[in-house]
């Protein structure tokens, strides 16, 4: 699957978004390495701690229907900046994907890449990965 494919999965996935307290809407979509797709959004909770991150509810998703091997994943959101994946976000995907690529975009579509190794050097693991 082409990046923009993916990018343009993840600005479907962001109509989905329940964030009536920030108003900061985000989709992701997540392709597996069997070549599904699994899409999030963020869903906010009155309750702050109770909120979910686009991007987890992909991986959650995912793993909800038996996968855990992902390739890619792209998150966009409202703003003219590209959107990164939060701290926890990343240490999710690094439990399952530790060299996964993400692709961050903007609200226009333009994106960029980089691996998750490059957004989270020094992974917290269990195992070491390379």
């Amino acid at each position: 699957m082409e990046d923009k494919e993916l990018v343009n999965l993840a600005m479907e996935a962001k109509k989905r978004a329940y964030a009536p307290y920030s108003n900061f809407h985000v989709g992701a979509a997540l392709l597996c390495e069997n070549g599904e797709v699994y899409l999030g959004c963020n869903i906010e909770n009155a309750a702050y701690g109770s909120t979910n991150c686009a991007e987890r509810t992909a991986v959650f998703n995912a793993i909800s229907f038996g996968n855990r091997s992902f390739k890619k994943i792209a998150i966009v959101s409202d703003g003219d900046e590209y959107t990164y994946p939060c701290g926890v976000c990343r240490q999710v995907l690094s439990e399952f994907a530790p060299n996964i690529e993400v692709i961050m975009a903007n609200n226009k579509g333009e994106f960029i890449k980089e691996t998750l190794c490059e957004l989270l050097p020094h992974i917290f693991s269990l195992k070491k990965h390379n």
